[in-house]
């Protein structure tokens, strides 16, 4: 009997416990209820995919000697712009360069208007360039047929083209008007110049500046 009367009382002792437990109440009014205090974690920032791109300047050149390459590096210095060497996929050497042999690489290729020396390689970011600075030397008053090449393995729509050259004494000849024919309608060529194996940074800067690139905003007018 006592037993059962102990239960009994736990019981009523429990309904009593529970039925004096203060209700959740609402928040006053004007104020915000209690927030989840969980840290939760940041979405990744999102790089939207149309970010513009050109507006640079690549300077793209072919040389054997040293001269061209030389004339290409001040003309970076000048214009903050990036260098390109035009590199061919079999090397020339000096045996190929011998002006005086009919039967030198050099001459064979400039005897054929199709001949068209395979590259190492390509530009693989053209579309960050809008004006492309094309550097060659001058053999038999034409640029090298590996010019060529890398005109008609790129797409230059759109884009702003100034060649230079250098040699010994002849100037630039048909050579940049020939290879205009081998670019798209909608390329921009400005005039081209010609420098000489003794051409120093004052020199190539100032051509640089008279060509007002900036004031074009990247396009000639």
């Amino acid at each position: 009997m006592k037993r059962w009367l102990s239960l009994l009382i736990a019981c009523i002792l429990v309904l009593s416990l529970s039925a004096c437990a203060p209700a959740q109440q609402p928040a006053p009014e004007g104020q915000e209820p209690p927030q989840d205090n969980t840290p939760s974690t940041p979405e990744p920032e999102q790089t939207p995919d149309d970010e513009p791109q050109g507006g640079g300047i690549l300077i793209a050149y072919f040389s054997c000697t040293g001269n061209t390459k030389s004339v290409a590096e001040l003309l970076a210095q000048a214009s903050a712009g990036d260098l390109y060497e035009i590199v061919p996929e079999q090397p020339y050497t000096a045996e190929d360069l011998n002006y005086n042999d009919a039967d030198s690489r050099a001459s064979r290729e400039n005897d054929d208007p199709a001949a068209r020396p395979a590259l190492s390689g390509s530009v693989e970011n053209l579309e960050d360039y809008d004006v492309i600075f094309l550097g060659y030397p001058i053999w038999w008053g034409e640029a090298p047929r590996i010019i060529s090449t890398f005109l008609e393995s790129h797409d230059f729509a759109g884009k702003t083209i100034v060649p230079f050259c250098t040699s010994a004494s002849s100037g630039m000849g048909d050579s940049a008007e020939n290879l205009r024919a081998l670019c798209s309608d909608s390329t921009t060529w400005l005039d081209g110049r010609r420098f000489g194996a003794s051409a120093g940074e004052e020199e190539v800067a100032a051509w640089f500046e008279s060509l007002a690139l900036v004031e074009r905003g990247g396009e000639a007018q």
